[in-house]
Order: structure tokens, then C-alpha cells, then sequence
């Protein structure tokens, strides 16, 4: 084993005890989160329980000192290999696509404001009921994902709808953990984004929506400040919201 292993392993335990004394926890309460920690095994939920309740701790503790534009979780719902969009760009969606029309614009630069052409934007979002395809029921493989390129002025453009807030999964044993606390299953309206470009740390992001509920309250904890947009209307219906990506130098890989 290896220090590094041994120091996480024993520092982790050790905190689970003092818990354990802090709380007098009762043998009738050690088996019942025994059989918690089962179900969650059983129903496939380690991943789920990871990236709602652990993730945005590692991402704020991993990049707390990275400069450029602010990341937060990458969340269970990405696809690999979006299609990379062709103009007038927009996210593949259906026909009678619900939710306000909303135009997506800003740049990507390097974080001496210098335009980075060519960067891509990965993006992927819930339709307006909250649904992500591929995931859930109703929207139809590959709705609302794409891939974007940045022009030689580093600028992007996309058309997208104003997504929905949602709950994680309700009926499983992370749901029922979560109601037994007390905390909103919720999540605010949010689209994610990964954006990249070579010579470039890929940023992990998200950007939420101002007038959306849960700002406050979501589950994952992955809301900061600087990621709100505020849609604003343009007329016939559209929305249009504004919003620029500053990339940092990718590491140095450590010499061994």
C-alpha cells in the first residue's frame, strides 16, 4: 500500500469513528446504513451518490487555484462524441421542441483575454421538463447535445431552449437517504458545457439559469455565483444570453 493510500484510507476511517462516538450511533443504526451501503451497491447508485454529494468538494479542492473561467461537476449525464454542429449552429432538438428559444453567445480566450480560434465547446443540457436524453424517457437519443468550434476571433455562437430544474432519482436508495435528511432532491436549470482547446486546461462547467428555483438548495452543490446567466428577452419569443470562457495553460506534467 502506499502512503499516499494509507494516509486517505486511515484519515477517512478515522473521521467515520469519531462520527460514530460524536453521535452515539446505536448497533440498530450502524445495520441500517450496512443495508443502505448494500442497496446503493445493488441498485448502481455509487456513481449517482458520488457526483451529487462528493464531486463539487473535489472540483473546488482540484482547481482551487487554477486561473480563467470557474468549473463545477461534471454530473452523470455526459455522452462522448456529440456531434460537432455545422451554422447556424444549434442543438439537435425535436420538432415541437418545448422551452424558450434561447441564442447562446460569447468568446473563449486564453486568461490574458487573447481569442483561442478552434476551441470546442461540448454541450449538453435537460429539455424543459428536466429530461436528458440517452437517460430518461421522452427525448429522443442525442437531443440537446452538440459540439461547437470558437471562430479565428475565439467567438461561439448556439441556439438552444432554456432547460428544466429536475430531482435525482426519487425511488432508489440515494433518494430515500435524501428524503430521510430532509434535503431538496432538486436541481436548478443548468447547461453544461466542457470547453477545450489545445495547450489549454478543458474546463468543466456549467452555467445556471438566473430565474430558475434551487439556486439555492441544489443537491449537488455545484451553484457558484459566477456561472448565473440571466436570459434576456429579445423579441419574438427568443431569449439571449451572454457569457465568456477564460482558459488556463494546461499543467506541466510532474517529472518523476
Amino acid at each position: 500500500m502506499s502512503e499516499r493510500a494509507n494516509q486517505l484510507i486511515s484519515d477517512i476511517l478515522r473521521r467515520v469513528h469519531e462520527a460514530i462516538v460524536e453521535n452515539n450511533v446505536t448497533y440498530e443504526e450502524y445495520q441500517a446504513a450496512k443495508q443502505w451501503f448494500i442497496d446503493v451497491g445493488a441498485a448502481g447508485e455509487w456513481p449517482l451518490f458520488g457526483d451529487v454529494f462528493v464531486e463539487h468538494v473535489v472540483e473546488e479542492q482540484a482547481f482551487s487555484n487554477r486561473s480563467g473561467s470557474q468549473g463545477t461537476i461534471l454530473g452523470p449525464f455526459h455522452l462522448p462524441d456529440a456531434p460537432l454542429l455545422d451554422a447556424p449552429f444549434e442543438l439537435p432538438h425535436r420538432p415541437d421542441e418545448s422551452g424558450d428559444r434561447t441564442r447562446v453567445t460569447g468568446r473563449v480566450t486564453d486568461v490574458d483575454g487573447r481569442p483561442l480560434a478552434n476551441a470546442n465547446l461540448d454541450i449538453w443540457q435537460a429539455d424543459a421538463e428536466g429530461r436528458y436524453s440517452g437517460f430518461m424517457p421522452g427525448p429522443p437519443d442525442g437531443n440537446l447535445r452538440g459540439q461547437v468550434r470558437t471562430d479565428t476571433d475565439g467567438r461561439y455562437e448556439y441556439v438552444t431552449v432554456i432547460p428544466g430544474p429536475y430531482t435525482i432519482p426519487l425511488d432508489g436508495p440515494t433518494g430515500r437517504m435524501t428524503a430521510a435528511a430532509g434535503w431538496s432532491p432538486w436541481r436548478p436549470a443548468h447547461i453544461h458545457l466542457i470547453v477545450s482547446a489545445e495547450g489549454f486546461e478543458p474546463l468543466v462547467t456549467q452555467l445556471f439559469i438566473d430565474s430558475s428555483d434551487y439556486l439555492d438548495t441544489d443537491v449537488a452543490g455545484a451553484v457558484k455565483p459566477e456561472l448565473i446567466v440571466h436570459p434576456e428577452p429579445v423579441g419574438d419569443g427568443e431569449f439571449a444570453v451572454s457569457y465568456d470562457f477564460a482558459l488556463a495553460p494546461a499543467r506541466t506534467p510532474a517529472i518523476a
